[in-house]
C-alpha cells in the first residue's frame, strides 16, 4: 500500500485503526439506521392503513403490495447481484475470509432497495441481517475510498457489521459478540478493539437519529416463582425445537427452489412465489383474529406477547402462521434477515407453553408468563444463528435486567446441547455449504487441535489420475499425460488400486503385467487427524478418498498434500 495514495497514512502507525474504524463505525451505523426507516416507512405507512379497510379491500391491498414489491426484490437481485438475495450475514462472513472483507458496491445498494422492498412490504423476514450486510459493504468500500486495497479490508467488514447490528437493536454488546461469535469465530480477536469501538458509534448513532428505544417493547420483568423457574428447561427445549423446525423448514425449501423442479421457475419469480404463501398466511390470519404479526417484522405482536396480551389459541396461530410465512419468504430467495422472526418464534413458544399450562391449571401469574416469552426468545434465536453469548445479551439489554441472567444462560446451553443432538450445523453455516463454499477451507484453524479435526476434504486433491484399463497403451498415455508418483486404478465397483510409476515403467520395459497395491481411504467427511494416521502406517504414502463407504475415488491426501497445509497454519498462527 503506497503511503501517498492512503488517505490516513499520515496518521501515527499506531492510531490508524482506532481512526479507520470509528470512521467505519459511524458511517455504517447511519447507513443501517438509514435503511431502518426506511423499512419502517414503507410498512407503517401502508399496513396499518389497508388494516382500516373493508376485507376485500385490505385482501386485493395486501396481495398486491406483498407480491408486488417481491416481485421488484427478485428483479433487482437476479438482474444486478444474486449474492444480495438471503440474510447477508453469511455472505459478510464469506467476503470477510475469502475475499478479505471486499464487497462490491452492488450488493450495497441491491441490498438496500430490496431489502426495504421485502422486510418493508410485508415479507416474513427481518432486517437485521440486510442490516449488517449493508453496514459491512459501506465501512469495505469506504475502505477502498481511504485507499486500503480489496486485500485488505477485513477491518473495515467486521467493524461494519458490528456498527450495522447495534444501530439496527439498539444493544451494542449484543452486536459485539455477535461479531466475535459468528463472523470472526474467536472471541479473542485482535480486531476486538476496533469491533468495541464500531458497536459504540453505531448505537450513538441510531440513539441521535432516532432515539434510545430498543427495537421492541420489552415491560419492566419483576422476578418470578418458582414455577416460573422451574419451567425453563422445558421452555428452552420447545423453543430450541421451533428454531430447529424453521432453519430445516427454509432450507430444505430453498434447496427444492435449487434441485428440484422448482428450479425450473426462474430466479427474478421465484420470491414473488414465496410472497404470494405469505400473503395467504398473513391474509388469513388477519382477516379471522385481526393481527397483522405475519406480515414484515411483527413487533406489535411480539411487544403484545410479551405484555401478556397474546392468550388463548392466538399464541399458537401466530406461531404456525409466522414460521411457514418466514419459511415460505426465505426459502424462495427473498431478501431479509431471520433475527426478527427467531425472537417471533421463541416468545410465541413460551407463551403456548405457559399459555398450554394454563389451561391444565397450572397458576402462572402475568411476570411469569413474560419471563417464559423472553427465555424463549433467547433460546430460540441461539439455535438459529449458533451465537449464545449474542442471544443472551440481546434480551439482557433490552430488559437490563440482572436477575434474568441465570435462567437465560440455563436456556442457552440447554439450546446448544439439543442443537448439537438433533441439528449440528448451523442455519448459515448450511446456507454457505448449499451455496458450494465450505467453511473449512475458508476460515484458519485458531490452532493445531482444531485443524486436525477439520475434514479431510480441507486439505485433500480433487482431481486424482485414474486409470480406466491396464492395457499398454492406456499406460503409456498416462505416463506422458500425468507425472506424478502415484497413479490409481478402479474397476467398477471393485476396491481401487494404486500403480508406482517407476513400476509400469518396469512393467512396460519388461512386457508383464503391472503389479497393483492397496491403499488406505477413507470418506471425505473424515478428520484430518484420521488422514495423519494412515499415512504414517502404509507405506504407500497415501489417501484415497472415497465418495461413500466402498464408494468410487473422488480426490487424495498425499504426505505433500498434509505438510503444504501445516505450513499454511503455520504461516496464519505468526
Amino acid at each position: 500500500m503506497k503511503a501517498d495514495h492512503y488517505l490516513v497514512a499520515w496518521l501515527p502507525v499506531r492510531s490508524r485503526p482506532l481512526v479507520e474504524s470509528g470512521i467505519y463505525g459511524l458511517a455504517a451505523g447511519l447507513a443501517a439506521v438509514l435503511f431502518d426507516v426506511a423499512t419502517y416507512y414503507l410498512y407503517s405507512h401502508t399496513f396499518p392503513r389497508i388494516a382500516l379497510w373493508s376485507s376485500l379491500n385490505f385482501a386485493l391491498a395486501s396481495f398486491g403490495l406483498v407480491v408486488g414489491t417481491s416481485l421488484l426484490s427478485g428483479l433487482l437481485l437476479s438482474r444486478f447481484a444474486p449474492e444480495a438475495a438471503g440474510s447477508g450475514i453469511p455472505q459478510l462472513k464469506l467476503a470477510f475470509w475469502k475475499d478479505f472483507g471486499y464487497v462490491p458496491f452492488r450488493v450495497l445498494w441491491v441490498k438496500f432497495i430490496a431489502g426495504v422492498l421485502s422486510v418493508g412490504g410485508g415479507s416474513s423476514l427481518g432486517r437485521e441481517g440486510p442490516s449488517v450486510q449493508i453496514a459491512g459493504a459501506v465501512a469495505s468500500n469506504l475502505a477502498g475510498v481511504l485507499g486500503i486495497p480489496k486485500t485488505g479490508r477485513r477491518r473495515a467488514a467486521a467493524t461494519g457489521a458490528a456498527a450495522g447490528l447495534a444501530a439496527t437493536f439498539n444493544t451494542p454488546l449484543a452486536s459485539i459478540a455477535f461479531v466475535l461469535e459468528e463472523i470472526l469465530g474467536n472471541l479473542n480477536s485482535s480486531l476486538l478493539g476496533s469491533v468495541v469501538v464500531a458497536a459504540i458509534l453505531g448505537a450513538w448513532a441510531v440513539h441521535a437519529c432516532v432515539g434510545s428505544q430498543p427495537a421492541f417493547i420489552l415491560p419492566l420483568v419483576q422476578i418470578p416463582s418458582l414455577t416460573g423457574h422451574l419451567l425453563v428447561p422445558l421452555v428452552a427445549v420447545c423453543a430450541t425445537l421451533s428454531g430447529i423446525l424453521f432453519q430445516r423448514g427454509a432450507l430444505g425449501l430453498r434447496r427444492a427452489f435449487q434441485r428440484s423442479r422448482l428450479q425450473a421457475i426462474p430466479h427474478w419469480l421465484r420470491p414473488a412465489s414465496g410472497a404470494l404463501f405469505t400473503w395467504a398466511i398473513g391474509a388469513s390470519v388477519f382477516l379471522i383474529y385481526g393481527k397483522l404479526g405475519v406480515f414484515g417484522l411483527g413487533y406489535e405482536d411480539l411487544s403484545d406477547s410479551l405484555g401478556g396480551k397474546i392468550i388463548g389459541v392466538l399464541p399458537f396461530v401466530l406461531l404456525a402462521g409466522k414460521m411457514a410465512a418466514t419459511v415460505f419468504s426465505y426459502g424462495s430467495g427473498g431478501c431479509g434477515g431471520i433475527f426478527a422472526p427467531s425472537l417471533f418464534f421463541g416468545s410465541m413458544t413460551g407463551c403456548v407453553v405457559a399459555e398450554s399450562l394454563r389451561a391444565l391449571g397450572l397458576p402462572l401469574d402475568l411476570d411469569d408468563r413474560i419471563f417464559l416469552n423472553i427465555i424463549g426468545m433467547s433460546a430460540c434465536l441461539a439455535a438459529v444463528v449458533r451465537a449464545p453469548c449474542t442471544s443472551i445479551l440481546i434480551v439482557f439489554e433490552m430488559t437490563q435486567e440482572f436477575s434474568l441472567v441465570p435462567a437465560l444462560l440455563v436456556g442457552g446451553i440447554l439450546s446448544q446441547a439439543l442443537c448439537r443432538w438433533i441439528q449440528p450445523s448451523g442455519f448459515y453455516e448450511e446456507v454457505l455449504e448449499d451455496d458450494g463454499h465450505l467453511l473449512s477451507t475458508v476460515v484458519p484453524p485458531r490452532d493445531l487441535h482444531e485443524w486436525q479435526n477439520y475434514p479431510v476434504s480441507a486439505i485433500a486433491t480433487f482431481q486424482p489420475a485414474l486409470l480406466p484399463d491396464l492395457d499398454r497403451p492406456t499406460l503409456e498415455a498416462a505416463l506422458q499425460a500425468h507425472p506424478y508418483t502415484r497413479l490409481i486404478y478402479q474397476q467398477g465397483n471393485d476396491l481401487p488400486r494404486i500403480l508406482f510409476r517407476e513400476e509400469i515403467i518396469n512393467a512396460l520395459a519388461q512386457n508383464r503385467p503391472v503389479e497393483l497395491r492397496e491403499a488406505p481411504s477413507c470418506l471425505r467427511t473424515a478428520p484430518i487427524v484420521k488422514a495423519e494416521r494412515l499415512l504414517v502406517e502404509n507405506e504407500s504414502g497415501i489417501v484415497l478418498i472415497l465418495d461413500r463407504p466402498g464408494g468410487k475415488v473422488t480426490g487424495l491426501i498425499t504426505f505433500h498434500d498434509l505438510l503444504r497445509a501445516e505450513q499454511n497454519l503455520a504461516a496464519e498462527e505468526d
